[in-house]
């Protein structure tokens, strides 16, 4: 303890010995103005401009494929380009944000030397801004929080919520008769107090739930966060380690021709989109793995995974770029972590539940085949149909991201047409949607056409040009009708085959037989 409270002294020390230099620099440089005033300017403007608007298509680079670019530097059309001093502004800002926390006297003195010369050299709106507020003499630990150390030990939550339910069911069969008797008597008389024992109880787990409720800047949706971002980046970088450790031996190198084309339609896609707030804090990287299978994700610190089956399966860039902002809005919009607190809240619930079924299932058995509906039910009535709605939710804002980029936004249904199509002639069986965490194939592709005119509008507010060639859509449409026709030619053909292969023997049959007559009777 003794050692605690030096280290308490100490700190009291140092930081008096900081604000002291702050105030006799204030002393000396009377001619420098407040910085808090500039400070809430800059942060009104920033607020200002977290939304998704469209408001960046200056920043363009040819992509391979059939894309078509055009660079614009129309500063007349506001609704598309972001204004200068605006990014300035920004620019300014992240500068100050990137501050270090942890100073040494020398540094301080450094600081306070350099400032005063700058303050002469630039205006007002280039003053390089320092928070005082940010100073701190050391790094800051914080202790994880609740939520954080439960995640960690969920398994250990339903163990404990298993023994305390069977703990009490035992309590409840060594009761005597007359105890218990006693027991439900009490209860009876008190019924009144355990009612609202019961409802503060859930009064306190809506206050709960409505004090951790945020409004998404992007879509204005309100969202549950039980975890902070410096919390649950920790979650982020375990799971980035866990991936490059599974996936080490089957990373395509940098110089590959595929990893190469990916990576530039990916950042093509960040630089149109950079005016966004939360596209541009986002250190992104993409990653490119040899595997047959049709997937991607990305993780809440900006890795993007992408298999090479998926790269297969896209038929130009366009549907690549669509599947890249689709993962780009899942990071955007903090799907990971609304979905983690979501699950954690759903977990917490489903303790008292667990309790519930220990307790009173009058075996282990029942109570075991209790748990099971319990979590299965929980699965496919919350947590599935909420997994669904964040995809459908990536999937309009990934459409807007790209349109933003000059996307032929028209194929992005198309793919999920084509999937479609394929699991139909590969005759796997069709899991209902309830069942799954994404929408169906159809579904998505129709939810996407209903889009599509919105996203057409964002294309023309960035000035893009207009779409040349053939609609996608309708190209694919007309690809399935002749390759139907096709089909049912050739299966005609195998089919009159068959039949001639039948027919043939019966014929040599009956020539035997005939033959075999006329010998019979010219012999007789």
């Amino acid at each position: 303890m003794s050692f605690i409270y030096g280290l308490q002294s100490a700190t009291r020390n140092c930081i008096f010995f900081r604000f002291n230099l702050l105030t006799n620099w204030r002393k000396c440089n009377t001619a420098t103005t407040s910085l808090d005033y500039h400070q809430v300017q800059i942060n009104h403007v920033v607020n200002k401009h977290r939304v998704l608007g469209v408001n960046q298509c200056a920043r363009l680079t040819s992509l391979p494929g059939n894309f078509h670019f055009c660079r614009t530097f129309n500063n007349k059309r506001t609704g598309c380009l972001l204004s200068i001093r605006s990014k300035e502004i920004w620019m300014i800002t992240r500068k100050c944000t990137a501050w270090n926390d942890c100073f040494t006297r020398q540094q301080l003195l450094k600081e306070i030397a350099v400032i005063p010369t700058l303050s002469l050299l630039r205006p007002q709106n280039y003053f390089p801004i320092r928070n005082i507020r940010t100073l701190h003499t050391s790094p800051r630990f914080q202790a994880a929080p609740v939520p954080l150390l439960l995640i960690i030990l969920k398994p250990v939550q339903k163990l404990l919520a298993i023994i305390i339910g069977r703990g009490i069911r035992k309590w409840w069969h060594a009761l005597p008769p007359n105890k218990k008797e006693l027991f439900k008597e009490n209860i009876k008389k008190n019924k009144w107090k355990l009612f609202f024992g019961l409802s503060s109880l859930g009064l306190l787990i809506m206050v709960f739930y409505f004090t951790h409720l945020e409004v998404s800047p992007i879509t204005g949706r309100s969202k549950l966060l039980l975890l902070g971002k410096e919390h649950f980046s920790l979650l982020s970088e375990l799971e980035y380690e866990a991936c490059m450790e599974e996936f080490k031996d089957f990373m395509l190198t940098e110089k590959d021709a595929r990893y190469l084309s990916t990576k530039e339609v990916f950042y093509h896609l960040i630089e149109c989109n950079k005016d966004i707030p939360e596209i541009s804090e986002i250190n992104w990287v993409i990653h490119v793995v040899e595997s047959p299978d049709i997937n991607a994700f990305v993780l809440p610190n900006g890795h993007v995974f992408i298999f090479t089956g998926l790269l297969n399966s896209v038929t130009d860039t366009h549907q690549l770029s669509f599947l890249l902002g689709h993962e780009i809005a899942h990071a955007v919009l903090g799907h990971a972590a609304e979905k983690a607190s979501l699950v954690h809240l759903l977990d917490l619930l489903g303790l008292i539940f667990l309790t519930m079924i220990w307790a009173i299932s009058p075996r282990d058995s029942l109570a075991l085949l209790g748990q099971w509906i319990q979590s299965k039910f929980q699965e496919y009535m919350f947590k599935r149909p909420y997994s669904r709605t964040l995809e459908a939710e990536a999937d309009k804002i990934g459409l807007q991201l790209v349109a933003k980029a000059c996307v032929d936004v028209r194929s992005s249904s198309v793919f999920w047409q084509q999937m479609e199509f394929i699991d139909g002639l590969s005759g796997s069986p069709k899991l209902p949607e309830w069942l799954s965490t994404h929408p169906s194939h159809g579904n998505r592709a129709e939810h996407l056409d209903r889009l599509i005119p919105e996203a057409l509008k964002i294309r023309e507010i960035c000035n893009c040009p207009p779409l040349s060639g053939p609609d996608p859509q309708l190209l694919f449409k007309l690809s399935m009708k002749h390759f139907l026709e096709e089909s049912k030619k050739e299966d005609l053909n195998i089919t009159v085959k068959k039949q001639e292969v039948d027919i043939h023997p019966i014929q040599k049959q009956k020539q035997i037989l005939l033959t075999h007559i006329v010998e019979k009777r010219t012999n007789s």
